[in-house]
């Protein structure tokens, strides 16, 4: 039998990990917000580019170079590339027929979050482990 472990943790940041946390968070609902508005104007052009993750994070190296949106290379790219990963999986099952349409996200609620795909390593304490 295969057992699936995962683990949370409860983060306590400082007010500067809070404050970069929070621009993380932000950079990567913009980046969503402006895969999707790309997405919905290929539609409606009828260009035959689909949202799908190849094309999404391929338009990622062109809005870092905008001098409008230079603080997006302040953003590790791996959390930007997991929004449009998840870009493409809510275009994916909305194709499907598993959810509705993809809508764009708030900047002000319960849901500011980002995620660090890549593997980290916390230090334990030695009154932590006995």
């Amino acid at each position: 039998m295969l057992f699936r472990q995962g683990f949370l943790f409860k983060l306590k940041p400082n007010g500067r990990q809070a404050r970069l946390m929070s621009r993380f968070a932000g950079c990567c609902r913009f980046v969503y917000n402006k895969g999707l508005s790309w997405a919905k104007e290929q539609y409606e052009n009828k260009t035959g580019k689909h949202p799908s993750y190849k094309n999404l994070s391929a338009l990622l190296p062109d809005w870092k170079k905008d001098p409008e949106m230079l603080w997006l290379s302040e953003c590790y790219s791996q959390c930007l590339q997991q929004s449009m990963k998840d870009l493409s999986r809510a275009y994916r099952n909305f194709f499907s027929g598993r959810t509705a349409f993809p809508v764009f996200h708030r900047k002000y609620g319960a849901n500011d979050a980002f995620r660090y795909p890549q593997g980290f390593k916390r230090k334990l304490r030695i009154d932590e482990i006995f």
